[in-house]
């Protein structure tokens, strides 16, 4: 037998001087911490892109030892890589309804936010859009969301309750593809939140939706029960829903429940 000197060389021949001594070795305690490290990845739709962008750096910052990974899609997209296995530990999507889609694969949602529509235009709204009724225009080319995507089922309600009928020019994957459209002057006009239409800033014209013909957007957050880290995806949800945390929801617009 090879004495525990003999053994001991044998190791740092093979693995490196971090496989002598208990102490020195940096191993995954099987809760996500590699290194002293857990990652904790959220898939959220795309338009809580600045807000958890912000919220990201803030969390990280007082969480050192937590690493946000947060990838961006419109809610379908999302749902459809959570039913296929995609390996995370948060969903927040835009609506209760592609939520509930994946409720096998969720724990219970909390609802951190909402929000509303409004219609954008170029800057100085040159087309002289009021409302919702004026996009009926078919000398305006107008771009919506897909049926699919959360803010293009609300558009499509907002919309048939007064009896608006639109031709959109073209069927966007996500919010942000639609906004993308009417920035880049592809589009005339195009039904998007209101927190996206902020992200616009200057390079967007806002036509408001009168709240009493508005829908209302709610945003549900879940850890995914195939989590390899539920204990930090549920801090991290906890976070979200605190006054610190909602600080960076409200920023961008949205509000609270």
């Amino acid at each position: 037998m090879p004495s525990r000197r003999t053994a001991a060389a044998l190791l740092a021949l093979l693995f490196g001087p971090a496989a002598v001594g208990c102490g020195s070795v940096l191993a995954d305690d099987g809760g996500g911490r590699s290194g002293g490290t857990t990652t904790v990845t959220v898939l959220a739709a795309s338009s809580l892109t600045d807000a958890f962008g912000s919220a990201e750096h803030a969390y990280e910052a007082e969480h050192p030892r937590v690493d946000l990974r947060i990838s961006y899609a419109g809610s379908q997209t999302l749902a459809a890589q959570v039913r296929q296995g995609a390996p995370a530990d948060v969903l927040a999507t835009a609506d209760t309804r592609t939520m509930r889609s994946v409720s096998a694969e969720t724990g219970r949602p909390r609802i951190v936010a909402t929000n509303r529509l409004t219609v954008v235009t170029a800057p100085g709204n040159p087309h002289g859009i009021r409302d919702l009724r004026d996009l009926a225009d078919p000398s305006l080319k107008v771009v919506l969301a897909a049926e699919e995507v959360p803010v293009g089922g609300y558009s499509r309600e907002v919309l048939a309750e007064q009896d608006v009928h639109v031709r959109p020019v073209s069927l966007e994957s996500d919010v942000r593809a639609v906004l993308g459209k009417v920035e880049l002057g592809e589009a005339d006009a195009g039904i998007v939140y209101e927190t996206d239409a902020h992200s616009g800033g200057d390079k967007v014209a806002q036509v408001p939706v009168p709240v009493d013909r508005n829908a209302v957007a709610s945003y549900p957050v879940a850890v995914l029960k195939e989590s390899a880290h539920p204990e930090g995806a549920a801090a991290f949800i906890r976070w979200l829903r605190s006054e610190e945390g909602f600080t960076h929801l409200r920023e961008q617009g949205f509000r609270r429940p």
